[in-house]
């Protein structure tokens, strides 16, 4: 469930240095080894790219370009695709270099990052970096931009629960339509849409910024891309950031049953914070009893849909942004109280096209997303194998295992053969910092434990008792000054920070509180990267 953000109002001289995806998938069962990397051609692969500005309010410095690489990397001279570059220029006389970032999804669209990035840093810490933000192939501005199909999460659905036959069925069609659409209108596209292809197509960026090294910032889903790419070419990395971290020994149908569960957790903790307001939301002080109605309203959708809109899956999609960001739970709350006590609807569909309704752009990202975790890793085949593991996760997990099941589903009946996941076991790397919540539900805390096990020297920085998911950056004082530090130094240890307090009950004029942080860059992240 590393998802993309699909939420309505809220990232030359190749053949010689790049990793063949050969080379890569006869090395996959043991360890991944990087090609011979020859020296950067500076001044040339520099030229290439022409920056052009494409300010906005916010980030008035950001410029703009195009990269073209190939799509078949071990086919340099054949067919091209572009990537969609941004970058905030440094303004320090002396440069560190650049800084790729990227938010995660796989599908995220991560040019509007580097503008964040750049101007949540310190200021002292961003003049020091050309700050990069990229769309992955396949994703946004970059060409071809995939769409297997609009309307794929139009309500009401069918309810996510297969409750019956007929219902399991009429999840089965859609996903498999899904798969076969994808194949239909991207054949030529999806073998080379994955994790691996691009990592390297990071290493084309790195060639034509000029760069002996590139720094890398990822966040989710992003962190396993910057585990690979920096497995391929370790020398080439200067600082690697790892935020809300994969577990890289899980990709990605282990990794999609463990946030089950880890969901249902943060759910629980959502429900039990409604309790203890219970004068404001009237649900009840017991938190047993806050979940009892919570079930009760998800029930009563079957039968009727709220505005015609949100049914048992939309309602599920409503609540699953509280799973990434508490500071989304007042909103939520007072949806929840309105429609199960005051029988009122309307702010039930007003926090579904806020929070779960999809926007355009969606079609993209999922599109990518599906493509690249298909692609990635093998998944099983046989359905009664997804249906033994859901039901028995279900009866521990009841809140999104089902949910999550039908998002990742279309990987059961997805055209050919998947490559293996690379291990990313690492003793090249200059060291590491890694940031994790400890009741992280979509990157559960023991995946950067894992991770943290594989990169020799890496430091991790937890924020005990969050359940944030993208941390730094985000209003943790602790833990930004110890992002800062490392950029400035490329220094860190094992830390604890603090986390962040839990929101209150919303004003009558601000949704998100002040205390719960981190808006701003969840809006960039989305619900479901």
């Amino acid at each position: 469930m590393l998802r993309p953000s699909i939420r309505p109002s809220t990232l030359k001289r190749r053949a010689a240095v790049l990793l063949s995806i050969s080379t890569v998938t006869a090395a996959l069962a043991g360890p991944v080894t990087a090609a011979p990397v020859a020296p950067a051609p500076v001044g040339a692969a520099a030229a290439a790219l022409k920056w052009a500005g494409c300010s906005t309010p916010r980030y008035p410095t950001l410029q703009c370009t195009s990269l073209r690489v190939p799509l078949d990397h071990d086919r340099p001279g054949g067919r091209m695709i572009s990537l969609a570059l941004t970058r905030v220029p440094h303004t320090a006389a002396t440069s560190q270099g650049p800084l790729l970032v990227n938010p995660g999804g796989p599908g995220g669209s991560g040019r509007t990052l580097a503008g964040y990035v750049a101007s949540a840093l310190p200021k002292d810490v961003a003049a020091q970096y050309d700050v990069i933000g990229f769309d992955p192939r396949g994703v946004g501005k970059s060409e071809p931009a995939l769409d297997c199909g609009s309307g794929y999460f139009s309500p009401v659905r069918p309810d996510s629960v297969p409750l019956d036959e007929q219902t399991e069925r009429a999840n089965l069609e859609r996903v498999r339509n899904f798969a076969e659409s994808c194949q239909t209108k991207h054949a030529d596209v999806l073998p080379y849409i994955g994790t691996v292809s691009a990592a390297r197509d990071i290493e084309a960026v790195r060639i034509a910024l000029g760069a002996q090294k590139i720094s890398y910032f990822g966040y989710s889903y992003g962190t396993y891309l910057g585990a690979v790419y920096a497995k391929l070419h370790p020398e080439r990395v200067h600082r690697l950031v790892l935020d809300s971290v994969v577990d890289p020994s899980g990709v990605w149908y282990e990794d999609n049953l463990a946030q089950d569960e880890a969901f249902d957790a943060r759910h629980k903790a959502f429900l039990a914070w409604v309790a203890q307001y219970d004068d404001k939301y009237r649900l009840g002080s017991d938190p047993a009893a806050v979940e009892r109605s919570w079930y009760a309203m998800r029930d009563s959708l079957r039968g009727t849909p709220a505005g015609g809109k949100v049914g048992p899956a939309e309602l599920e999609d409503t609540f699953l942004p509280g799973g990434y960001f508490n500071g989304y739970w007042p909103h939520l709350a007072e949806a929840f109280s309105a429609y199960a006590v005051g029988k009122d609807p309307k702010p039930l569909v007003a926090a579904y096209q806020r929070f779960g309704a999809v926007e355009p752009s969606a079609g993209n990202s999922y599109s990518v997303y599906t493509a690249v975790q298909c692609r990635d890793s093998a998944w099983p085949k046989d359905w009664n194998e997804w249906r033994t593991d859901m039901w028995r996760t279900h009866a521990k997990a009841p809140f999104m295992t089902w949910n999550n099941a039908w998002y990742n589903a279309p990987c059961a009946f997805w055209p050919g053969e998947p490559l293996r996941a690379p291990d990313v076991t690492n003793a090249d790397l200059p060291q590491a910092l890694l940031f994790q919540a400890t009741a992280d539900a979509a990157t559960p805390y023991e995946g950067a434990v894992s991770m943290r096990d594989k990169l020799a020297g890496a430091a991790l920085v937890v924020e005990e008792g969050g359940g944030n998911h993208g941390i730094s950056l985000s209003g943790n004082k602790c833990l930004d000054e110890k992002l800062s530090a490392y950029l400035i130094t490329g220094k860190a240890a094992d830390a604890t920070c603090p986390a962040q307090p839990a929101p209150k009950p919303a004003t009558a004029t601000r949704v998100v509180p002040p205390s719960a942080g981190g808006a701003a860059l969840h809006g960039l992240l989305g619900f479901r990267g």
